[in-house]
């Protein structure tokens, strides 16, 4: 241990999981927001005003497969936002089509249109370069290995307080 690291560290184990796990949270959220704030730049270096960011996600999202917008919403990656109102908006500009399904006339099924295609195309191009530039930004691909499997570790943690307080568990939340 660093001069410096025996100066912050605390002796109080708990203490220093707390500070960790709050940090780790903070920058899951900020993260999250800058990651956003790119793809909103990208948006207006395309030219692109009529759709947003976390839009073009679900979009990005979709890709070739035909979908309800439960499945979308089940698949949770559209923080803070009405996956609804983001899919009506989405075919209202010409993104999105929207079907019945064939097989259950309630559900209505949505898949990428041209123009969605074309957008999920340039995000994928953006993805691409993001990727070829990580390394000369000092980003290993085995550092995304790490990070990931320690976000995968945190949402197997939190699933897990989930379930035990719907059990009627009164332990850690």
């Amino acid at each position: 241990m660093s001069h410096v690291d025996t100066e912050t560290a605390s002796s109080d184990p708990v203490k220093d999981a707390r500070a960790g796990y709050l940090e780790a949270i903070k920058l899951i959220e900020r993260l999250h927001r800058q990651f956003l704030e790119v793809v909103k730049t990208e948006l207006d270096r395309f030219g692109i005003e009529d759709i947003n960011n976390i839009q073009a996600l679900i979009l990005f999202n979709i890709g070739e497969e035909e979908l309800t917008v439960g499945e979308l919403t089940n698949r949770g990656y559209y923080l803070g936002s009405n996956v609804s109102y983001n899919v009506r908006k989405m075919v209202e500009n010409g993104y999105l089509v929207q079907e019945r399904s064939t097989h259950d006339r309630r559900s209505i099924r949505v898949k990428l249109s041209d123009k969605g295609l074309e957008l999920c195309a340039r995000m994928n191009d953006m993805f691409d370069r993001h990727a070829a530039s990580m390394a000369e930004a000092g980003i290993r691909k085995d550092d995304l290995a790490d990070v990931s499997e320690s976000y995968r570790a945190l949402e197997r943690f939190w699933i897990s307080m989930l379930n035990y307080n719907l059990r009627g568990g009164t332990g850690p939340l």
